[in-house]
């Protein structure tokens, strides 16, 4: 039986919990004791060698694990160095925590899905995810054309290429080019630095994306892309091969954290209001098939990338990032799971943990 489907029925419901976890960390009074496992400990409470401490422990507890193997559908991602391995945590009052390799860059991959949906949530509300693209899980891969015909391009979510796609259709601009920029920008603010495409993976990608193609123009006879989809599918591809390191990705994933601010710029990058859906995509269909047992396992909503990055997200508390290129069958990071988990329960990070004891 398929995780992903028992988790995630119903984005509704799913934006209720994790909203509801998410509150519970808020409401936490300023003085309380954080503890360092069985309840969300507050990021601010946390002290930094013990934040330290988890990360030290699970890189030397990860770093020779040769388990996975890189994507190679994308001949550019086979090239990346399997040991490349960097773990990264910034807290939301803006602490950064680094473990191994933190600045080596990959490619941002599915990752960049999140960022694009902020994008849209914030330029144009909800309502055209929802009625657009849709927010559940689909039980069918990230590339699946039989869940677009299933639904009519309905029943997606951001998170698998048509509904990525789609959502891409949406960044309003008068030219390609500014566009893409607004993407980028997004990206850029939510990072704290400007970051740049990898060519190289460019394109590759781009000579490889016929099934996206496909996707982009059957979305688009479905009337989810309203206009040019070819030119929504290689923003796509493009916004998938920017160039990134775990430092990037666990600032961009503490920003939302800290409900929508960047917590070293305090620039504002997306309205509070918003991030609770933004959440619960994660959650439900941040990690492919396996999404449903991540959750189970962890409570943390999160969003991996075939380049070998994974975020994750403790609301209130921190964001964390490790990039590692082995993937499992499901396309996660290997390496990335196992630490982010170990780290998480050193930490108290699991938002559903709060509802112990009380």
């Amino acid at each position: 039986m398929n995780t992903t489907r028992i988790v995630a029925r119903s984005g509704r419901a799913a934006s209720a919990v994790v909203l509801f976890g998410a509150l519970i960390v808020a409401a936490r009074p300023a003085g309380a004791q954080a503890t360092l496992a069985g309840t969300a400990a507050s990021g601010s409470t946390l002290k930094n060698g013990d934040i330290q401490h988890a990360l030290n422990s699970a890189f030397a507890k990860y770093k020779d694990l040769k388990e996975g193997k890189n994507a190679d559908y994308i001949p550019a991602l086979a090239k990346v160095d399997p040991n490349l391995f960097g773990i990264a945590l910034v807290t939301a009052d803006g602490r950064v925590f680094t473990a191994g390799d933190s600045t080596t860059e990959v490619s941002i991959q599915s990752i960049s899905k999140v960022f694009t949906l902020a994008r849209v949530l914030q330029d144009s509300g909800e309502a055209p995810i929802v009625k657009g693209v849709g927010v559940d899980a689909t039980g069918q891969p990230f590339n699946s054309i039989v869940a677009i015909e299933q639904h009519k391009g309905h029943e997606m979510n951001p998170f698998v290429n048509p509904g990525a796609i789609a959502t891409t259709g949406m960044v309003g601009g008068s030219s390609p080019g500014n566009i893409w920029n607004r993407i980028l920008d997004t990206y850029d603010g939510f990072a704290g630095r400007h970051l740049k495409v990898l060519d190289d993976v460019y394109q590759s990608e781009a000579a490889t994306n016929q099934r996206n193609r496909a996707i982009g123009a059957l979305m688009y006879a479905y009337g989810l892309i309203s206009d040019k989809p070819d030119q929504a599918t290689d923003i796509y591809t493009r916004s998938c091969s920017v160039g990134v390191n775990a430092k990037d990705l666990a600032m961009m994933a503490a920003t939302i954290a800290n409900n929508g601010v960047n917590p070293v710029t305090k620039k504002r990058m997306l309205d509070m209001s918003h991030v609770p859906g933004l959440l619960a995509v994660m959650a439900t269909a941040g990690l492919y098939d396996d999404s449903g047992i991540w959750l189970f396992n962890t409570g943390l909503p999160a969003k991996s990338g075939v380049g070998g990055g994974l975020i994750a997200i403790s609301p209130g508390n921190w964001g964390i990032a490790v990039i590692s290129p082995p993937l499992d069958s499901a396309g996660n990071s290997v390496r990335g799971q196992k630490a982010i988990a170990d780290i998480s329960t050193a930490l108290g990070g699991n938002p559903y943990a709060a509802l112990r004891g009380r």
